[in-house]
């Protein structure tokens, strides 16, 4: 079947670093902060705030699901919308943008996805995305009476994007009797306008994770804190994608505190991740997720939660989230450390703000033009600005 999806999702787009806005359907985006203007999830700014990103030329808006906040003080991501309904209304209300949606296969059915995606791929004219997760902490599923199996998650999931993708390619009804899934007359119409399917995404720093990314997505999501991290992860990666011989590419996930000299952004970033930090909130998340992880020969790593601004000056900016690249600076530095991402050969980054409406048109206007010169981007034409 005929890939028709770079005719109308940007994911498959020129730029060679591609960009979009993580986390903004969630109260705190991507901090653990109890700053008070950080992000409140409003839906008009949210609508707004994605508004900006499309017209901007920005990849994709990539949604979190979560049933249950992170507890502290802020208990962020307590307030949250869901993220087939935000991307089924962010694609009505957008012209270009990647609009994803974020699934936890233990909650909903393969068929259902598919009609739900199918659904938000024909209200995008082929933008919908699927951002397909296995599961990892129990007490949101607890609020569905839902248990994961942490030896088999992945290979349910595995058998999950089978049907799925089945489904979304068309064809006649057919039956499936698998290890996790027993079901009749598989059909689902329309079908997605992308062929053969949406982009499906996913994001895994364990062995099976990645190697679940390896054998299902288009694109991979992994934690990076520094550059200098980025060739042992991504041989890895290249490593997976061989044994399994289809291609992968590879993102990771920033915080952006943008301003015009170097010294008013360190301070911001100091203010909400330092002196606002949520401690008790950043706890309760390196408890449930585990402070390391392997690579796919087996080796555990730690996960790379430390970054250049805490090696610089000691102190545990937890009001940050754990694995994100801080873009912390001018535009100047800002573009730099993009670059950076992109010569060392990733395909682009997600980015988040403290307060994502009143911070994106800085970025907009400051950054996007120095990495159009830095042939990174290509120029959006005023018009569609």
């Amino acid at each position: 079947m005929t890939d028709s999806r770079a005719a109308s999702n940007p994911m498959f787009g020129p730029n060679r670093l591609k960009l979009g806005i993580f986390s903004a359907n969630c109260d705190g985006g991507l901090t653990m902060s109890l700053a008070p203007d950080r992000w409140k999830a409003d839906w008009d700014d949210i609508a707004a705030m994605c508004r900006i990103a499309d017209d901007a030329g920005l990849e994709f808006i990539l949604p979190v699901a979560k049933w249950r906040g992170y507890q502290g003080k802020a208990n962020i991501y307590g307030r949250s919308f869901e993220t087939m309904t935000h991307s089924s209304a962010i694609a009505a209300l957008t012209k270009r943008i990647c609009v994803f949606s974020t699934i936890h296969v233990p909650l909903v059915t393969p068929a259902f996805a598919a009609k739900a995606i199918a659904t938000i791929d024909h209200v995008s004219h082929g933008r919908a995305g699927l951002n397909i997760v296995c599961g990892w902490n129990q007490e949101e599923f607890d609020l569905h009476g839902v248990t994961i199996d942490q030896d088999t998650r992945y290979d349910h999931g595995h058998e999950w994007f089978q049907i799925w993708s089945t489904l979304l390619e068309g064809g006649p009804e057919f039956d499936w009797n698998g290890r996790f899934f027993k079901l009749k007359r598989l059909e689902t119409n329309p079908v997605s306008v992308q062929r053969p399917r949406p982009i499906v995404m996913s994001a895994g720093f364990s062995p099976k994770g990645r190697d679940f990314a390896a054998t299902a997505a288009d694109a991979l999501f992994i934690n990076m804190t520094e550059i200098d991290q980025a060739p042992g992860l991504l041989a890895d990666v290249k490593a997976l994608t061989e044994r399994h011989g289809r291609p992968l590419s590879v993102f990771t996930m920033s915080h952006v505190v943008c301003r015009p000299t170097r010294r008013e952004a360190e301070e911001f970033f100091h203010y909400f991740a330092e002196e606002h930090a949520d401690v008790d909130g950043q706890a309760y998340y390196r408890r449930q997720r585990g402070a390391k992880a392997g690579t796919s020969t087996g080796e555990q790593v730690a996960r790379p939660f430390v970054n250049r601004l805490q090696r610089a000056t000691g102190k545990k900016f937890d009001g940050g989230y754990p694995g994100a690249f801080p873009l912390v600076g001018t535009p100047d530095d800002v573009a730099g450390e993009l670059a950076g991402i992109a010569n060392a050969g990733l395909a682009g980054t997600s980015i988040a703000f403290l307060d994502y409406l009143k911070e994106i048109p800085y970025f907009v206007t400051e950054v996007l033009p120095r990495l159009e010169r830095l042939g990174l981007r290509e120029a959006v034409p005023a018009v569609a600005r």
